[in-house]
């Protein structure tokens, strides 16, 4: 996949674009004394607060305004959140979707992404198989695939809540990221572009970025 797009020029691009669909959620100082930690300031932003739950809907957005959506509508894999947020803005947009969702995923998700009016499709054990599934449905009925963090507009997206952060704490030298598929800290990371420390946070029990780093590409986890 080509990088070019993924800057800042085109995160501040696209901006615009998903502004009137999403929150500029916002920022919450505490100091870790609060949580039994040594006393000092972090900000902490709220993205929980975004619609349809996470940062996932800026990608969505991004997808389904920058990409033509066929009369099929637009298809996605995910364990949860990212279907949930293509779900909303499919409904949003007034497109059809269909999310494959593995087996493992939480009954809770299922729910709201068909509470968005999404056709939901458990396909398969694990998150890769039910990423194989939307692929052979977008084949066979030319719906536009959305992936959750292997997409140009899906980084644009992500990267406008790096954008956020730095309008609403321009002092920020750190700047700690959740880490899943990579989708929201690659978005991060071309908005800020080395001009602060950026650290990756994963669970010990998945730990694929620290995995890929230390084999110097990607791998399974």
């Amino acid at each position: 996949m080509s990088n070019s797009k993924i800057t800042r020029e085109g995160i501040a691009a696209v901006e615009p674009r998903i502004r009137p669909y999403v929150r500029h959620t916002p920022v919450m100082r505490v100091d870790m004394a609060d949580f039994s930690r040594p006393a000092f300031p972090v900000a902490l932003k709220l993205e929980c607060l975004q619609h349809s739950g996470s940062f996932k809907a800026r990608g969505a957005f991004t997808n389904l305004l920058e990409r033509p959506v066929p009369a099929a509508g637009v298809v996605a894999a995910s364990g949860g959140n990212h279907g949930a947020a293509v779900a909303y803005a499919a409904m949003k947009l007034a497109h059809k979707a269909t999310i494959f969702v593995p087996e493992v995923s939480p009954p809770a998700k299922r729910e709201r992404i068909r509470g968005y009016g999404a056709e939901l499709v458990v396909g398969g054990a694990r998150y890769a198989e039910a990423l194989v599934a939307s692929e052979a449905f977008a084949e066979k009925t030319g719906a536009l695939q959305i992936h959750a963090f292997n997409q140009e507009e899906t980084l644009l997206g992500q990267g406008t809540l790096g954008l956020e952060i730095e309008a609403d704490l321009p002092e920020i030298d750190t700047l700690l990221v959740a880490v899943g598929g990579g989708g929201l800290i690659g978005g991060i990371a071309a908005w800020f572009s080395g001009r602060i420390r950026i650290v990756a946070i994963e669970p010990e029990g998945a730990p694929t970025l620290y995995k890929a780093f230390e084999a110097g590409r990607p791998v399974d986890a």
